[in-house]
């Protein structure tokens, strides 16, 4: 599998970004995050031990629905639904619609690296 490199940017930096790349004036490049979150505690709460385990058990056993999901964990299908979403949104899942519709849930990375500065660079003025 693939590493997911993410980064921690507030949503005005984020957005500045984006319409800096949509300018052409910044380029992304390989190393760069390609997922960002807003703060490190919403990187916590998504990646949480908890959910950790999720995405271990949806590795080893594999389940090939989201009703054989929560059967497997004991968690109501409701609460894993809203959880993966949330993780796909980060790039961590796929959802894949299968045989009649069931949705299968597929770990995308086997490692996420946080980049993370704990000093901004000041712009010359």
């Amino acid at each position: 599998m693939t590493t997911l490199k993410v980064g921690i940017a507030s949503y005005e930096d984020m957005k500045a970004r984006t319409m800096a790349v949509a300018r052409g004036e910044h380029r992304i490049a390989p190393d760069e995050p390609k997922v960002w979150f807003t703060s490190t505690e919403s990187f916590a709460k998504v990646l949480s031990a908890g959910n950790r385990d999720l995405l271990r058990v949806i590795v080893e056993q594999a389940p090939g629905s989201l009703d054989e999901l929560a059967r497997i964990t004991g968690k109501a299908k409701s609460n894993l639904s809203r959880t993966l979403r949330t993780m796909a949104g980060y790039g961590l899942v796929r959802l894949e619609r299968g045989e009649r519709g069931r949705i299968t849930p597929k770990v995308a990375h086997d490692r996420v690296e946080l980049d993370l500065p704990l000093t901004v660079a000041r712009k010359a003025g």
